[in-house]
């Protein structure tokens, strides 16, 4: 005989503590009610608890090795799949860094221009977009635009850029255009999130030459690696050949639902795969985080105490080492 379910948790909710490692192994999720279609559940109904992490990552001030960089920071938001949750990474990871105190820059490289609409910023109304910074040679600061949030600006992206990629064949220093534009900008930055389209080509190339890190988000799905392999590749092609400097040095789990098996062992295949490079915060699918974009806002303006920006602040807390400790 079941008992009653207890009532779900509203989305501005706090999620609960994580279960402790010494508590033994997960529930068991097999009994959980079936996963209802997504785009019909309210932001009451989203009640997935935070996965269970190793002993190791509970530790008491355990910080991401990439925590330690020097600043600024150049990051490659890369991975060849699409709809894994690249955009919403950049977007709101940037927007958590800037409101802890850091200066950041968000460069839209996709010519689907996501993540241009997901700050507030129309495609359509720019006078300059990141095609003409590679193409004609316009200085980066004229391209970048303030956004609703201080310290957060963006170099936006536009329709154009899809041709891009077919005029950079013949372009002089070509792989390089994107590292040569930010040069002027980097000394008044701390941090910059490259947004990558899903794709190996030319710009994804400029951008992995122009950063020194490269984050990768891991949709915990069951295509999670698919297409991982060869993005790996071509960081390794890029190290040896353009820029020795760059490191996959972040994994960043996300669209985490733990009413699902599956979730959990996608997690700890990654963790077993990849090790400290993987972020200890995990961030849980969340239809919150699925409307924001559509109201030009990071979740923490959209919806500060939703369980996504709650979770995006301790991710950019997690990769920052914390809050910015500048003087004057």
């Amino acid at each position: 005989m079941t008992s009653a379910s207890e009532p779900p948790a509203s989305d501005d909710a706090v999620p609960p503590p994580l279960v402790s490692p010494s508590q033994g192994s997960r529930p068991d999720l097999v009994d959980q009610p079936p996963l209802p279609n997504d785009s019909f559940m309210s932001p009451a109904q989203e009640t997935d608890p935070e996965p269970e992490i190793s002993a190791r990552d509970k530790l008491l001030g355990r910080q991401h090795p990439a925590s330690t960089n020097p600043l600024p920071r150049v990051l490659a938001v890369a991975n060849q799949k699409g709809g894994v949750g690249k955009t919403t990474t950049t977007i709101n990871l940037a927007a958590c860094l800037a409101d802890l105190g850091y200066r950041v820059l968000v460069v839209d490289l996709d010519p689907q221009a996501n993540a241009t609409t997901g700050l507030g910023i129309d495609p359509r109304s720019i006078a300059a977009s990141m095609y003409d910074v590679i193409l004609r040679d316009v200085p980066l600061s004229d391209c970048a635009l303030p956004t609703e949030m201080a310290n957060l600006s963006i170099a936006p992206s536009s329709l154009d850029l899809a041709g891009a990629e077919i005029e950079l064949v013949p372009a002089f220093n070509r792989e390089r255009k994107v590292a040569l534009a930010l040069e002027s900008l980097l000394p008044e930055l701390d941090f910059v999130f490259i947004d990558c389209p899903p794709s190996l080509g030319l710009l994804t190339v400029n951008a992995l030459t122009a950063a020194n890190e490269v984050l990768v988000p891991i949709q915990c799905e069951y295509y999670a690696l698919e297409g991982l392999g060869q993005l790996l590749r071509n960081v390794e092609l890029v190290q040896r050949n353009l820029n020795p400097e760059l490191d996959v040095s972040t994994i960043a789990l996300v669209m985490f639902d733990a009413r699902t098996k599956l979730a959990s062992q996608v997690v700890d295949e990654v963790r077993a795969h990849f090790g400290d490079k993987v972020c200890r915060q995990v961030v849980p699918r969340s239809v919150r985080l699925s409307e924001a974009p559509s109201f030009g806002q990071p979740i923490i303006l959209f919806d500060n105490r939703s369980r996504g920006a709650i979770a995006y602040r301790e991710l950019a807390k997690e990769v920052a080492g914390g809050p910015a400790n500048r003087v004057g």
